[in-house]
């Protein structure tokens, strides 16, 4: 993937609306979950990560500071750039972003039957399963 951009940017830019709109899409439309529970106060002072691929915004996540580790959430890539590794390129930027901001520490609270996604990327599960907008998770963490 040749065209592929990287960046962290503020929450409401243009950039970040267009990956609200990818959140709306993949989380509401495809999983099902209620609209009222994908957008929250996180959204508000999270650092949004997008990756762009020939002038669209075909990834996101997000980036909760917290004292103890930077949470990882929203992990969302757009159904049409799935298996492209395009994911595994997002979470590496966002850890290696954590890194820079002075955080080395990096979890995140995976859908269950993605747990080995982030497995491969150095995530361990731990604790026990649990419900999140009607979806199982599993806590992971990378430290």
């Amino acid at each position: 993937m040749t065209d592929l951009t990287l960046l962290a940017v503020p929450v409401f830019s243009p950039l970040c609306n267009l990956a609200f709109a990818l959140r709306r899409e993949v989380f509401i439309v495809e999983q099902g979950v209620p609209e009222e529970e994908e957008h929250d106060a996180d959204d508000l002072t999270a650092t949004h990560v997008v990756a762009i691929v020939e002038g669209a915004v075909v990834a996101t996540l997000r980036i909760l500071w917290k004292p103890e580790h930077a949470k990882f959430g929203r992990v969302a890539v757009s159904r049409s750039q799935r298996g492209r590794k395009l994911g595994a390129r997002l979470i590496r930027f966002a850890i290696e972003h954590a890194r820079e901001k002075g955080q080395p520490r990096c979890y995140l609270e995976s859908q269950s039957d993605k747990t080995g996604f982030y497995e491969r990327l150095g995530f361990t599960s731990y604790g026990e399963e649990f419900m999140d907008a009607g979806i199982p998770h599993l806590r992971m963490k990378n430290y």
